[in-house]
């Protein structure tokens, strides 16, 4: 592996985690539904679908454009609070890597910690409050502290997605303190929160785009 990731490995990883919202959207659904509406599965995959058949549709010219045309169909797909998070996420990476071919682990970490922003400016949430924000941050403060360390870049892909799988399971233990979720108070405990799952997923995709 080396110490870039391309367009291309980006646009296959993508392609890739389509396939994996829908094979999760059941799962997704099915965690949304213990605290929350219970469509958050069937929402992203219908939106996913729309998304591989963008990036199907487009050619890999670099990497701000492959999540443009993701973060485009995200925020014109998908209703409510979850489309204008995702859709800012993808936006906020694709601004940070436009014209750039391939991607290091310092480019990396500039376009999440611009992705992190984003998020946290519509959101509101924070680590704690049982959100995408408990698998997200921790993610970012890894590829960070990775960065500082100049880390191998497959090591600092492997700690990215450690620490984002470590905080979507911690969202078991919390209250929920953001959205409907949060009108159940102790009856969330227990219980995964369905957006730090889909946003695990997502993290997962980019560190994994390396082996693509």
């Amino acid at each position: 592996m080396s110490e870039a990731i391309s367009a291309v490995q980006i646009h296959q990883a993508l392609i890739q985690l389509c396939s994996t919202i829908e094979e999760q959207k059941g799962y997704l659904s099915e965690l949304d539904g213990a605290i929350g509406d219970g469509d958050h599965g069937v929402n992203m995959a219908k939106c996913f679908r729309g998304v591989k058949a963008k990036l199907e549709a487009i050619a890999p010219a670099d990497v701000g454009t492959v999540l443009n045309a993701v973060g485009m169909e995200v925020m014109n797909s998908v209703g409510g609070a979850m489309g204008a998070l995702y859709g800012s996420f993808f936006l906020r990476l694709s601004s940070a890597s436009t014209g750039k071919l391939q991607v290091t682990l310092s480019d990396l970490a500039s376009m999440f910690n611009s992705a992190l922003d984003g998020v946290l400016a519509i959101g509101k949430a924070k680590v704690g409050d049982k959100t995408l924000v408990d698998t997200l941050s921790p993610s970012v403060d890894a590829l960070n502290e990775a960065a500082r360390e100049n880390r191998p870049l497959p090591v600092a892909l492997a700690e990215f997605e450690t620490a984002a799988r470590k905080g979507m399971e911690s969202t078991r233990d919390l209250l929920a303190r953001m959205g409907r979720a949060s009108r159940l108070g102790e009856r969330t405990l227990g219980h995964q929160d369905a957006g730090a799952t889909s946003c695990y997923f997502i993290i997962r995709a980019f560190a994994q785009a390396g082996k693509v």
